[in-house]
């Protein structure tokens, strides 16, 4: 069987990452990239370098990853899938959900394979977390806390931290739990100077009823990617840096010592830290989008969960806005259809 044939749009902080793991991945072949600015970091050197995605597509794809900055993202989708280019395209899938739709449609209407760039999906800690929720070892999910904090990344200048970064956390949060967002409510801060926000607070809920809180900033010099899931049989963390899993059980032998167990609350059990594999989340990304262009059975991220995703994030800054909490309706065609779930692709012919 003959190596797909893979393009690149973008050879910036995550192109270069891309670039990296597309030249290694089994069964693909990457034969051209694009980025007006060059390569500044010689992530592609040997591979044809054009300016624009035009020379992507004369090049004869099978697939391209887009990895341009967000502004960009809704013209270089639509380019390639009128050439009928399937697409990854990085996080978030779009700058807001209008254009997001536009993307959407583009690649459903012709039955083209699109996937969005949400990497913690593919983060060690975060699959074996989501696989012991669904074996119920936690019971019911009451809350889930995220905390994804550290200093400002120079790369970014075109979206605030709600769609940078936030939108990595709507995403887990809704897929470890297979429960969709129905309100948030949230507040933000700008102490950096720039148009966006650099700061957001984020409470929200979910379906089954769990509540979330999401704390997101590029303000602190403490680098922190933290999801904690508390449920009725103690609480799940996951440390996303170090794809670290631990649970923290609920206990079962009484505290005897009153005043100690009145001040404690809930007994403390054993604290287990799992060992688990840990292949670099992008490279299982990758491994699953060529999986999915190939027609075999694939858990990537859809696009329509990536606009769902951009709808959460535009409802925490219209609550930030207005001061109110914002609700998501459950029926309307942005939060159609179930959470999670394996996207099975139209087979390629290679």
């Amino acid at each position: 069987m003959a190596a797909l044939r893979a393009g690149l749009v973008g050879l910036g902080m995550m192109g270069r990452h891309h670039a990296r793991v597309l030249r290694s991945l089994d069964g693909v072949e990457l034969v051209a990239v694009a980025d007006p600015g060059g390569d500044p970091h010689q992530a592609a050197t040997g591979v044809p370098l054009h300016a624009g995605v035009q020379g992507i597509i004369d090049a004869g794809v099978d697939y391209c990853v887009v990895a341009v900055p967000t502004a960009f993202h809704e013209e270089t989708a639509l380019v390639l899938a009128e050439a009928g280019v399937h697409v990854l395209v990085e996080k978030p899938l779009a700058p807001d959900v209008a254009s997001g739709l536009r993307i959407v449609e583009a690649f459903e209407s012709r039955g083209l394979v699109g996937a969005v760039g949400h990497i913690e999906r593919f983060n060690p800690a975060l699959q074996s977390l989501r696989r012991r929720l669904e074996a119920g070892e936690l019971g019911d999910v009451y809350q889930v806390v995220t905390r994804r904090q550290g200093p400002f990344p120079a790369r970014i200048s075109d979206v605030g931290v709600v769609k940078d970064l936030a939108t990595h956390d709507i995403d887990l949060t809704a897929w470890v739990t297979r429960s969709r967002f129905t309100s948030v409510a949230a507040r933000t801060l700008h102490k950096s100077g720039r148009a966006h926000e650099d700061l957001v607070a984020v409470v929200g809920q979910l379906e089954n009823g769990a509540v979330t809180s999401h704390l997101v900033n590029w303000l602190s010099p403490l680098k922190e990617r933290v999801t904690v899931v508390t449920g009725e049989r103690g609480a799940f963390v996951a440390d996303t840096l170090t794809a670290d899993l631990t649970f923290h059980a609920n206990g079962v032998i009484p505290t005897q010592w009153d005043d100690l167990a009145t001040f404690r609350g809930v007994a403390e059990g054993d604290m287990v830290r799992y060992a688990i594999p840990k292949p670099e989340p992008l490279r299982t990304e990758h491994e699953a989008f060529r999986d999915a262009v190939l027609g075999l059975g694939a858990d990537v991220v859809t696009l329509r969960q990536g606009l769902t995703t951009v709808a959460v994030a535009e409802a925490c800054l219209e609550s930030a806005l207005t001061g109110r909490p914002s609700a998501l309706g459950a029926d309307g065609p942005l939060l159609a259809g179930p959470v999670p779930g394996p996207a099975v692709a139209p087979a390629l012919a290679v």
